[in-house]
C-alpha cells in the first residue's frame, strides 16, 4: 500500500510541476546573472539590496532559538544562526559557515544518505523549502511558492521528499498550518493534512523512520479561533500521527502540558517531544510500544506554545544515528543528551563572521509646525438639505459648503473658541443647529449647540462628566447623547436624554442607564 502511495504521489507531484527541469536549475546568483544579461536590466534580489551597508563583525560561542540536526553518520553537526547556516564535528570546535548571505536561511536538515542538506531559506522573497549539497554548494529551491509561505522541512526516509509546513490567512494576519509533501526535484506539491480552521496551528512535520506516519503538532485548544490567554497547564498543543497509506489521523500525546515538537528516533521505539509542567519546558520521551511517558531534561528555554509559531514551537532537535542520545539548543548552547545515563555535556562551537548591515533610512521631520495639512476627518455629516458638510478635525468643527455634489470653498471652524475639544457634530433636522460634544482635561465634558451658521457654543448640562455622540429627536425638541465612564470619570455609564429649547435647558435630564 506505501509503494502505491508513492507512485500515486511522485505522479501527481510530476504532473503538477511547474519549475523547470533540475539540469536548467541553477542557483540565484547564476539565475540574477543570466536575466541581467538577456534584458539588460538589474533583478531584484533579497541577496542585493539597494541602500548602504556597513560590515558588523560576530564572534560568538552562544546563540539564539537555534535549530540542530545531526549526519547520518553521526559525525557532524548543522545548526542556524542569525539566519546562516553552519556545519561542525559533533565534538564541537569552529564552525564552517555553508550560507552566510543577506537571505535569512534556517531550520537545515541533513538527507538519510549525508550528501545534501534541506533548510528554509526567503532568498525568492519570502520562504521556501531548499535543498543544497551538504558543503552549502548548489542550492535550489524545491518549492516555488509566492504567498503561502513554507517553512521547517524534513526529509522522507528514502531522502526522495520533502515535506513542510505551508502557512494560510484569512482575515487575521494570524493564521493556520498544513502539512505538505514535495518532490525533491521541485513540484506544486500535494497537501498531506488540511487545516481545521483559518486561525489554529498546526506544524513541525516529521517522518516516522519506515515511512509509513508523519507526526506534527497542533493547537487543539476548543473553538476557532486564536487567543493569546490561554492554558498550558490543561495543555495546548496535541502531537498527532498522520499514516499515509489511509489518511487517518489520531492524536498521539496529549494533556497537562500539551506536546510539542514530535522528534522520532532512528530506531523506531521512541518519539522525543516537549511539554509542560507548570511553567518549564521539559523533554520527554514517549514510548511507542507502551505509551510510557519519560522526562529525560528539565527546564528548556521556554517554548511558545501561548503565541503564534509559525517556525516551530521549539527549534529542531534531533538524535544521533543509533538512537542512544539527542542533540538540542538550550540556555544558548547546543547540548547533548545521554539516553542510558540521562547526563547532558554541551557541544562547544564557535562562529567567526561577518555581516552586513543596512543603514536604516531616515528622513528629517518638522514636528513643531505652525501649519500642516489635516488628512484626516472625522464625524463627517452632511444637512438635511444637502447644501453644507460639518466635520471634526484636530479637535475643532468645520464647515464647508456643497453645490452640484461638490464642496465649495475653504472648511471653516464653526466656532472659534480655544479652550476645549470639540467632537461628533450632527445636524438638527431642519438644518439651521448642530450639537456636539466637548472636552477638557480639567473641566470635563459639556454637550453644546451652536447655530449652522457659526458662533458661540451654548451648554445644555449642569455636572460635568465624558458625553459624546450627542443627536437631536426628529422634532427638535429633544437631544439624546451617551455619558461613558473612564480613568477620571466613574459614573454610571447610560444613553441619556435632554429637553431642549433654542440655548435653554427645560426639565430635567432622563437616563437610560446600561448594565
Amino acid at each position: 500500500m506505501l509503494e502505491k502511495l508513492k507512485k500515486v504521489i511522485v505522479q501527481s507531484l510530476l504532473l503538477a510541476s511547474s519549475t523547470l527541469p533540475v539540469a536548467m536549475q541553477v542557483n540565484a546568483a547564476d539565475n540574477q546573472e543570466n536575466n541581467q544579461e538577456q534584458t539588460g536590466k538589474t533583478t531584484w534580489s533579497v541577496n542585493a539590496p539597494q541602500g548602504k551597508f556597513k560590515d558588523i563583525h560576530i564572534d560568538v560561542s552562544s546563540g539564539t532559538w537555534m535549530n540542530v540536526d545531526v549526519s547520518p553518520d553521526g559525525s557532524t553537526l548543522v545548526f542556524d544562526l542569525l539566519g546562516d547556516i553552519y556545519t561542525m564535528p559533533i565534538t564541537g570546535g569552529e564552525a564552517t559557515p555553508l550560507m552566510t548571505d543577506i537571505a535569512w536561511q534556517m531550520q537545515p536538515r541533513f538527507s538519510p544518505d549525508g550528501k545534501h542538506i534541506a533548510f528554509t531559506s526567503d532568498q525568492d522573497g519570502g520562504d521556501n523549502l531548499w535543498i543544497m549539497n551538504r558543503d552549502g554548494s548548489h542550492g535550489k529551491a524545491v518549492s516555488t511558492e509566492q504567498f503561502r509561505l513554507l517553512n521547517s522541512p524534513a526529509w522522507s526516509p528514502d531522502g526522495n521528499f520533502l515535506i513542510g509546513r505551508k502557512h494560510y490567512t484569512s482575515t487575521r494576519s494570524l493564521g493556520a498550518g498544513e502539512v505538505w509533501l514535495y518532490h525533491k526535484t521541485g513540484g506544486s506539491g500535494v497537501m498531506l493534512t488540511k487545516r481545521p480552521n483559518e486561525q489554529k496551528d498546526l506544524g513541525e512535520p516529521a517522518y516516522s523512520a519506515d515511512g509509513k506516519y508523519v507526526y506534527f503538532s497542533q493547537d487543539a485548544t476548543p473553538g476557532k479561533t486564536f487567543h493569546y490567554s490561554k492554558d498550558s497547564v490543561k495543555g495546548i498543543y496535541k502531537i498527532k500521527r498522520l499514516e499515509l497509506a489511509t489518511g487517518e489521523i489520531e492524536t498521539l500525546i496529549s494533556g497537562q502540558g500539551g506536546a510539542i515538537r514530535p522528534t522520532p528516533s532512528p530506531d523506531g521505539k521512541y518519539i522525543a517531544f516537549i511539554s509542560r509542567d507548570d511553567f518549564s519546558s521539559n523533554l520527554y520521551l514517549y514510548n511507542l510500544q507502551s505509551g510510557e511517558e519519560t522526562k529525560i531534561y528539565e527546564n528548556l528555554e521556554r517554548d511558545l506554545q501561548e503565541t503564534w509559531a509559525i517556525h516551530g514551537v521549539y527549534p529542531n532537535i534531533a538524535w544521533t544515528p543509533k538512537s542512544d542520545s539527542l542533540v538540542f539548543w538550550d540556555n544558548g548552547k547546543i547540548n547533548q543528551l545521554d539516553i542510558a545515563s540521562n547526563k547532558t555535556k554541551v557541544i562547544d562551537f564557535h562562529v567567526k563572521t561577518r555581516k552586513k548591515i543596512q543603514h536604516a533610512l531616515q528622513f528629517t521631520q518638522v514636528i513643531a509646525q505652525e501649519k500642516f495639512d489635516v488628512k484626516m476627518l472625522r464625524d463627517v455629516k452632511i444637512s438635511p438639505d444637502g447644501k453644507q458638510v460639518v466635520f471634526e478635525s484636530m479637535g475643532h468643527i468645520y464647515t464647508r459648503n456643497i453645490s452640484e455634489d461638490k464642496v465649495k470653498g475653504k472648511p471653516k471652524r464653526l466656532t472659534k473658541q480655544t479652550s476645549h475639544f470639540e467632537l461628533n457634530p450632527s445636524f438638527s433636522r431642519d438644518g439651521k443647529k448642530v450639537v456636539y460634544a466637548t472636552w477638557h482635561d480639567q473641566q470635563q465634558g459639556q454637550i453644546r449647540v451652536v447655530s449652522s451658521r457659526g458662533g458661540k457654543g451654548k451648554s445644555l448640562l449642569k455636572h460635568k462628566g465624558k458625553y459624546i455622540e450627542p443627536i437631536f429627536s426628529p422634532d427638535g425638541e429633544m437631544i439624546v447623547y451617551r455619558k461613558i465612564s473612564g480613568a477620571i470619570s466613574r459614573s454610571q455609564p447610560g444613553i441619556l436624554i435632554q429637553a431642549f429649547t433654542l440655548y435653554q435647558q427645560k426639565g430635567n435630564v432622563k437616563g437610560v442607564h446600561l448594565s
